[in-house]
């Protein structure tokens, strides 16, 4: 038989006491919390209050940036170069469009959109934030943007925004001088975020791209504005608390004369070449060309991919300015410049004479160095030489010289540097060297190579932009300017003159050699391209080889390929009493320089002369 379970009994007294710990303890932490609860409370309704009222205006006010209208440029009598034309475009935010593909089909019917187009937004859709606005096409006419505002309301998401974009009323008459906007890209954005200016293109999508819209970027761009607006929930706008207009960008003045630029594209025709023309008097820039040309206008809202390949592959490179960029070399327009080192030097005299047989030799070499007169020009001294451009005497020359002098006196003329002009688009050139060819090739100097400087050919090479400059600085018996095209800056109602920058002036161990090199180059003028000027000029022609021909061959224009043919080049300054204008033209593959860039100086030089006489006496 199983033992019987023995009965607990409860002790209700203890049960009791437990009961009341607990629901003290309870209470206590209910105490608590409320206590946290209205200390947050007073936090967040008192303390706290300032805070989060401006928080919660915050929430409910929009700033909008409002970009500035960048600033136009003229030229140095005031006419218009670059413009700002209002224009329509269509963006699209793509997180309120349901079906972006669907819906740009349907746009498409309305608007037309190019194959292109759509491939390039939909491109362009990929890396981009999709609360944000993204262009789907630029330059609406008129009638493109009342057809779509009859059916805006089939398309959410999508709104014609208008806007300013820069014009250049010249298409490609100043493309290389002024540069051109364009689309602000990851680059842009990195280099303006690096140097703390990305603040100060909120709102702005484009920026300059080269020339001098890229290198006055900072004058012409302007500081944003901005406009406070009360929204919505849904972000509509409500209306404007505040509106803070934006700085425009200043209006600059360039020395360019728009006049002569249309002469010197007129006369260059298209064909590859370039013309720089320069007042010495401060080194302000009269006339920059490079031909050929594009216009910059296809650039400013993003140019075709295909259109874009035609220029970048084109074998006349209009891409490159030539003003700047092209590399040549000087040929017979530099033997002013080596005439007086040599004075300078005491090599030679103003009386020296050599004799001409039409070839010059190397002491014990047999190798012929032909003047390109094949009969030769018999006794000639410098003045002859210089009007001759007699090789011979300056082979002669450039032995008796050596390299190294020869380079070390044309450095302050600024052959083998950047000139400083307001551009970022400029080559050095060359200005060779026996240690340049060491660090250049790993080789020795040869005296073949000095024959060859001493007619400007070899590896010397220079822009126009350095020949002109050289010119001037000879025009000017060695005063020197950083060449320029900024002339002044618009201040509200004034304009302010740039500074001339001035430099260290050239002075030679007998300054009259200056007199009797511009009076060689003067008679030069005068009995050939000049001679029936109205006023008084100084020139040198030259005409450089591309490739080399070897001393047996004889060169034939004919049979030699377009772009192996000769340059034809020309320095060339008026008056030559006091001179206002020094000029350098380039012709790519034009052969003989006296009869095919002369011309061209010549026109341009009555040009000016005769348009400034014309004014003078009206």
């Amino acid at each position: 038989m199983a033992p019987k379970k023995r009965i607990t009994m409860h002790d209700h007294a203890a049960e009791a006491s437990l009961f009341k710990r607990r629901a003290l303890f309870t209470f206590v932490c209910v105490v608590i919390l409320l206590g946290i609860l209205l200390s947050n409370l007073y936090h967040l309704q008192i303390v706290s209050y300032t805070d989060y009222e401006t928080r919660s205006n915050d929430n409910r006010i929009r700033v909008v940036p409002v970009p500035p209208s960048r600033g136009l440029i003229y030229d140095r009598h005031g006419k218009l170069l670059a413009e700002n034309q209002p224009f329509f475009a269509l963006e699209l935010i793509p997180e309120k469009v349901k079906n972006i593909q669907e819906t740009l089909t349907r746009l498409s019917q309305i608007i037309p959109l190019s194959a292109e187009e759509q491939e390039k937004f939909t491109e362009s859709l990929k890396y981009h934030r999709r609360f944000k606005p993204l262009t789907l096409k630029t330059s609406l006419t008129e009638e493109q943007v009342a057809q779509f505002s009859v059916n805006q309301h089939e398309f959410p998401g999508i709104s014609v925004v208008a806007g300013l974009k820069r014009h250049y009323p010249h298409q490609g008459l100043l493309t290389h001088a002024l540069g051109y906007v364009g689309r602000i890209n990851d680059r842009d954005k990195l280099r303006l975020q690096q140097a703390g200016e990305w603040k100060d293109y909120a709102g702005t999508k484009y920026i300059g791209k080269q020339g001098i819209e890229k290198f006055y970027e900072t004058l012409l761009h302007g500081k944003p504005g901005h406009l406070e607006e009360e929204v919505n929930n849904r972000g509509r706008t409500i209306r404007t608390l505040k509106s803070v207009p934006p700085d425009p960008g200043q209006d600059i003045y360039l020395t360019l004369d728009l006049e002569l630029q249309k002469k010197a594209f007129e006369l260059l025709d298209g064909r590859r070449g370039s013309v720089v023309a320069i007042d010495p008097r401060d080194g302000g820039i009269l006339a920059m060309l490079s031909s050929p040309t594009y216009d910059p206008n296809q650039f400013v809202h993003g140019i075709s991919s295909k259109a874009y390949g035609e220029l970048l592959n084109s074998r006349s490179r209009p891409l490159i300015n030539r003003a700047t960029q092209g590399q040549y070399a000087p040929a017979s327009t530099i033997k002013p410049h080596l005439a007086l080192l040599g004075l300078d030097e005491n090599t030679i005299t103003a009386k020296t004479r050599i004799w001409d047989p039409g070839f010059w030799q190397i002491p014990g070499v047999e190798r012929k160095y032909r003047d390109w007169k094949r009969w030769g020009h018999g006794w000639v001294d410098v003045n002859t030489a210089l009007i001759g451009s007699c090789d011979t005497y300056f082979y002669d020359l450039a032995y008796k010289t050596g390299v190294d002098k020869i380079a070390s006196f044309m450095q302050p003329f600024g052959f083998g540097e950047r000139t400083g002009v307001d551009i970022f688009e400029e080559s050095a050139g060359i200005m060779p060297s026996k240690d340049w060819k060491r660090m250049r090739y790993n080789q020795p100097w040869y005296i073949g190579d000095t024959i060859s400087v001493g007619i400007g050919q070899g590896y010397w090479t220079t822009t126009p932009l350095q020949l002109a400059n050289a010119a001037a600085i000879m025009a000017n018996k060695g005063k020197r300017f950083v060449p320029h095209m900024l002339k002044s800056i618009k201040d509200n109602t004034s304009k302010i003159d740039s500074p001339v920058d001035e430099k260290a002036p050239i002075v030679l161990n007998d300054q009259k050699n200056w007199d009797i090199i511009n009076e060689s180059m003067m008679n030069t003028a005068h009995k050939s391209r000049f001679k029936d000027a109205g006023y008084t000029a100084a020139m040198k022609t030259g005409t450089a080889q591309v490739f080399s021909v070897a001393e047996d061959e004889k060169y034939d224009a004919e049979t030699v390929d377009e772009f192996l043919k000769d340059n034809a080049l020309i320095i060339a300054y008026a008056p030559y009493e006091n001179p206002t204008i020094v000029l350098a033209v380039v012709l790519e593959n034009a052969g003989w320089g006296g009869a095919n860039a002369g011309p061209v100086a010549r026109a341009l030089l009555d040009e000016y002369m005769l348009r400034d006489s014309l004014e003078f006496n009206q």
